[in-house]
């Protein structure tokens, strides 16, 4: 049970992340969970290395090293600029502010879309004339709800979609969850409309600004998107076929620019999420180490409650992943899945629940610390818990109800 004992303890850790004055990040909070069930004898250090997905690993340091080269390259920036200047009130630009990143995170992933929308963001809210608050709100919302259709917009629906079986990830995702998807983001738009209408009354200051693109990173960064589109092109055709094209495959292809051509690899390594590899490596040792505890093997196997049921799956996930991260959450209850025979619909809501959850609360998705930490750093102020909370307990309410609509 040291395995168990240790879970609960970096649950505690992570909802708090404080001890004292000593402030934690869910990144060393984990690996203290990792290193102590080794430590401990929950897991040898030959099954923690076989614990390990490699293939998340590397498709989520191949995503990084993309939104790294889209950062420095200034290929974001430049298009949000082409899209934004069609906007002549503040209206239009939050329409267009929740579709673009909601959107964007679908194919880029939401942490990294929630990292450089940090700064657009900043940009936005000065050339509008508009309060930052609001549009790091609607970034964490947004980039939430639009990664929710995608194998490949959030780590835990890529760890579904590789663990799940899912013959073709792509056709399924988009089948299931594309239309409630679009319905939760213009639902989004509506209720910020509603919420702070006071600031929707004065036009905004449009500028002549025009974002510097870096020509040569620009052309890798045109590059590397068009092998990310062929890429997923290419995993739906070989699916179709019955043939195998494994995900990682698109994230390695993809960083092959900015590794290979960009004579910017030490700032690109440097820009890297190193914290989250860490985080999702400690991750899967400390799951498999619980896992191989039997504990909650043994509770599915005793329990009244049904945990197929959509509801129930809904519930779970929302309320669970406040306290411990939803990517853990979904390592978790992955083989629990398995073990009962879920079908596609189950892994699909599993999905959209997991990821709906983190806009319930600041701590259930890491792209909400990422984004309140990233304004934090430049000093352009912050979202307490209960700001985040009254906006994004009656609309994760909403989204999923929309999504179980669709679903049930």
């Amino acid at each position: 049970m040291i395995a168990v004992l240790i879970l609960f303890a970096v649950f505690l850790l992570i909802s708090v992340r404080q001890i004292g004055s000593l402030k934690l990040e869910i990144w060393q909070i984990m690996s203290g969970g990792a290193v102590l069930a080794l430590l401990g004898g929950s897991i040898s250090f030959s099954d923690a290395l076989k614990a390990v997905d490699y293939d998340v690993i590397i498709f989520l340091f191949g995503m990084f090293v993309c939104g790294a080269l889209f950062e420095i390259s200034g290929y974001l920036s430049y298009n949000q600029h082409r899209i934004f200047k069609k906007a002549d009130t503040c209206e239009k630009m939050l329409f267009l502010f929740i579709f673009f990143f909601g959107l964007s995170s679908a194919l880029v992933m939401n942490d990294t879309v929630a990292v450089i929308g940090v700064p657009a963001s900043v940009s936005l809210s000065k050339k509008y004339n508009f309060p930052l608050k609001i549009l790091l709100l609607a970034l964490a919302f947004s980039v939430t709800i639009g990664s929710v259709f995608s194998p490949i917009g959030n780590p835990q629906n890529l760890l579904i979609a590789i663990k799940s079986a899912m013959s073709n990830p792509f056709i399924v995702f988009l089948k299931y969850l594309f239309i409630p998807t679009i319905l939760n983001l213009f639902l989004l738009f509506l209720i910020f409309r509603a919420v702070y209408s006071r600031y929707f009354s004065d036009l905004p200051d449009m500028g002549h600004y025009i974002p510097e693109k870096k020509k040569w990173l620009y052309f890798l960064s045109n590059l590397t998107m068009a092998i990310i589109l062929v890429g997923i092109s290419a995993k739906i055709w070989f699916s179709l076929k019955g043939e195998s094209f494994r995900l990682t495959w698109i994230a390695v292809f993809a960083s092959m620019p900015a590794l290979l051509l960009s004579f910017k690899q030490g700032e690109i390594i440097k820009k890297t999420d190193w914290k989250t590899l860490i985080f999702f490596a400690a991750m899967f040792i400390l799951m498999k180490s619980v896992w191989d505890s039997g504990f909650f093997q043994k509770i599915i196997q005793n329990n009244a409650f049904d945990i197929l049921s959509l509801p129930f799956i809904f519930i779970l996930c929302v309320i669970l992943s406040q306290f411990i991260s939803n990517v853990p959450l979904i390592a978790l209850l992955l083989p629990l899945f398995t073990l009962k025979g879920a079908g596609e619909n189950h892994f699909i809501a599993l999905a959209a629940a997991s990821t709906l959850a983190g806009n319930l609360s600041i701590l259930g998705a890491a792209s909400n610390v990422i984004i309140i930490q990233g304004a934090e750093n430049r000093k352009e102020g912050t979202i307490s818990f209960w700001e985040f909370f009254k906006i994004g307990a009656p609309l994760t309410a909403l989204n999923c109800f929309i999504y179980w609509l669709f679903l049930r």
